[in-house]
């Protein structure tokens, strides 16, 4: 046997398969949850803006990726840099990242440490862009991804888990991300909204989810990949992981469970919507204490996290800023509620379980009452910068031209869809549910005749003229608006009228354009 395979087989033999095979199917359910996010965020978003969100959040994966591999990673976790706020180029281009021990843990290698926590930055991007919801445009959020990945999320990722950040040198407990995955991407996109503005008032009237199907669908591949999130953060197949993937389980179900009670007090109905977003606002606290902590303290989190991030929902309205999504109440708070929770609840007994970090202080439970105000500082330092900076760059980037960050008053009216991506969601119109809930803008006809369609009657209220080109536009695509509606509460390219109707031989067809009404996302918010 040659020499350079003995030394292949020596390298290879110092990690643990079973650990390096746990992390590489972690670090996949972590990518799981990219789909998981845009489901969710299409499901509460309004239809007309449903698929913008889905892109949103898949293009700036592939741009995190490509960030990550450029010189993310370095600026994150290349131990050689010193200054304890980021990182320096030595890894450039993953350069030297291969087989030692990684920053992380010495249970794997660098090269597959740099993917796991790759897979971390693409979810955290993936939230922030819940903040576009409705009036963002999507190729000025690109150049914003790359950058805020730069500027943001690699100094935050560096303050806590790089072995020379000035978090981790302090003895802050982190476990996994509560900082630079949960604060960052919350308090980002509150600041990004912000810069944003808010959307305009006849689309905030009864805003509700269009597909709340979508919004379970989403939530539980995200609780699927939040298990390889906080379970591969032990960074091997240990104890240390069977705990956090229990403390995370129950976390999740006490939060759902609260927020979805609290709802029902007000509302007398059984909200899915409700139940989902307590779910992961429960998953979200776990993440940076699932590590830390004790199930019966799991317990304890998940209900207040459930209670506190229900009610902080509220807030949005006190800042003035229009968070569509709660990115602010569900992560930013959730997050922060789970640092403290380490604060009271860390203890060094359930931190020893992987085997390597035998000698690391808990909180209270273990006499060590300094930590609690190391985590305060941390999360204010965490928040002041994640917004200050954010709101910067989105300040920046909107004045360059050909980079506003918003769409326009018209494209806002006719759905983000239309206008930016060109394709949409669901190939369908909601004509009505009840006839009594609607409110008819135009009342007119519409005759399709080839690519023509003939318009009259009588128009109601300031938007008329911008409805009536919209009327003729999915009139000339093929849609048809019926009045009285039909007994059903969906029509779809003529698909449920007489075959000469459908060819355009029925003669003039009379039709009454509505526009949507919805009530809040998160059922006993309005927006």
């Amino acid at each position: 046997m040659l020499m350079s395979d003995m030394k292949e087989i020596w390298r290879s033999a110092r990690y643990d398969r079973g650990d390096l095979s746990f992390i590489i199917v972690a670090g996949a359910m972590v990518s799981f949850m990219i789909p998981g996010l845009a489901f969710l965020y299409s499901g509460l978003a309004r239809r007309k803006s449903a698929l913008s969100l889905i892109w949103a959040v898949s293009a700036s994966n592939a741009v995190c990726i490509f960030q990550w591999y450029f010189w993310g990673y370095s600026l994150a976790f290349s131990p050689s840099a010193t200054n304890g706020f980021i990182g320096n180029l030595a890894n450039f281009g993953l350069i030297g990242v291969l087989d030692n021990p990684s920053p992380g843990s010495p249970l794997i290698p660098d090269l597959l440490y740099a993917f796991y926590q790759m897979e971390f930055a693409c979810v955290t991007v993936g939230i922030l862009m819940g903040g576009l919801a409705e009036r963002g445009r999507v190729f000025p959020a690109m150049i914003f991804t790359f950058i805020w990945m730069t500027l943001v999320y690699c100094p935050l990722a560096c303050w806590a888990w790089n072995v020379n950040g000035w978090g981790f040198k302090w003895g802050v407990l982190d476990y996994a991300g509560g900082g630079p995955v949960e604060i960052g991407s919350g308090i980002a996109g509150l600041a990004y909204s912000w810069v944003l503005g808010p959307r305009h008032q006849k689309e905030l009237l009864n805003f509700r989810p269009h597909n709340v199907s979508l919004v379970n669908l989403g939530t539980f591949i995200l609780w699927f990949g939040w298990l390889g999130f906080n379970g591969g953060s032990a960074f091997g197949a240990n104890l240390r992981a069977v705990m956090a993937i229990w403390n995370s389980m129950l976390a999740a179900a006490c939060g759902g469970v609260v927020w979805c009670l609290l709802d029902y007090r007000i509302e007398r109905k059984w909200s899915m919507v409700g139940f989902c977003s307590g779910t992961i606002a429960g998953l979200v606290a776990a993440t940076p204490a699932s590590g830390y902590i004790h199930p019966w303290a799991a317990v304890i989190m998940g209900i207040v996290t459930g209670a506190v991030t229900n009610y902080a929902t509220k807030l949005k309205f006190l800042f003035r800023i229009d968070d569509a999504l709660d990115l602010f109440a569900e992560h930013a708070v959730g997050g922060i509620i789970g640092l403290l929770a380490n604060a009271l609840f860390a203890s060094s007994s359930i931190i020893a379980l992987d085997g390597v970090n035998l000698s690391t202080p808990g909180g209270w439970v273990d006499g060590n009452y300094r930590q609690f105000y190391i985590q305060l500082a941390y999360v204010c330092a965490t928040c002041a910068y994640a917004f200050v900076v954010t709101a910067l760059l989105a300040k920046a980037l909107d004045s360059v031209p050909g980079m506003k960050l918003r769409t326009t008053e018209e494209g806002e009216a006719v759905g983000v869809d239309e206008v930016e991506i060109g394709e949409f969601a669901n190939d369908y119109i909601e004509v009505r549910r009840d006839f009594s809930d609607w409110t008819p803008l135009v009342v007119g006809s519409v005759r399709r005749e080839g690519d023509e369609a003939v318009r009259g009657g009588t128009e109601r209220g300031e938007r008329g003229g911008k409805i009536r080109s919209r009327a003729l536009h999915r009139a000339q695509k093929g849609y048809t608006y019926c009045h009285p509606p039909p007994p059903t509460a969906y029509i779809s390219n003529h698909s449920h009228l007489p075959r000469r109707q459908r060819e355009g031989r029925g003669g003039e067809q009379t039709g009454t354009y509505h526009q949507e009404i919805s009530i809040s996302p998160h059922h006993n918010q309005s927006s």
